[in-house]
C-alpha cells in the first residue's frame, strides 16, 4: 500500500523550532519529487516547500518561510524533513506532505526544479503545528 505519513507537529512558542517528518511507505521517495503543504484554519490549503530530489537537489520553498524552513532528505530512512525554525503563530496550520505524481517518470538526471505547481497526491493524515505563547 503506498502511504505517506507526516509526524512531528506539536505546540510550540513563537520563536521556538519544530522538525516535521514526512515518511513513505509502499514506494521509495526519492523517485518523486515531494512537498509540504499547510492548511491553517479556515483558510485554503498552501504549498510551502518542494524537494525536488533531482540531480541538482533544487528545493523551493514559499517567501514567507524562506530563511526559516529547511526541507532535507533521509534516502536510507525514506523520510523527508521539513526543519521549521523561528516559528510565527502564521505558521499555525495542519501539515501535510505529498509527492509530485509525475516527477517518479522523469529521472533525476532530467527532472526540473519544484515550484509547488505540479499535481501533488499520496496525501497522507497531515501533523498539527500550533505556534502560541
Amino acid at each position: 500500500e503506498v502511504q505517506l505519513q507526516a509526524s512531528g507537529g506539536g505546540l510550540v512558542q513563537p520563536g521556538g523550532s519544530l522538525r516535521l517528518s514526512c515518511t513513505a511507505s509502499g514506494f521509495t521517495l526519492d523517485e518523486y519529487a515531494v512537498g509540504w503543504f499547510r492548511q491553517a484554519p479556515g483558510k485554503e490549503r498552501e504549498g510551502v516547500s518542494c524537494a525536488s530530489h533531482n540531480e541538482e537537489g533544487d528545493t523551493y520553498y514559499i517567501d514567507s518561510v524562506k530563511g526559516r524552513f529547511t526541507i532535507t532528505s533521509d534516502y536510507t530512512k525514506n523520510t523527508v524533513y521539513l526543519q521549521m525554525n523561528r516559528l510565527e503563530p502564521e505558521d499555525t496550520a495542519v501539515y501535510y506532505c505529498a509527492v509530485d505524481l509525475l516527477s517518479q517518470y522523469l529521472d533525476q538526471t532530467v527532472r526540473a526544479p519544484c515550484t509547488l505547481r505540479e499535481e501533488y497526491g499520496h496525501w497522507g493524515q497531515g501533523t498539527l503545528v500550533t505556534v502560541s505563547s
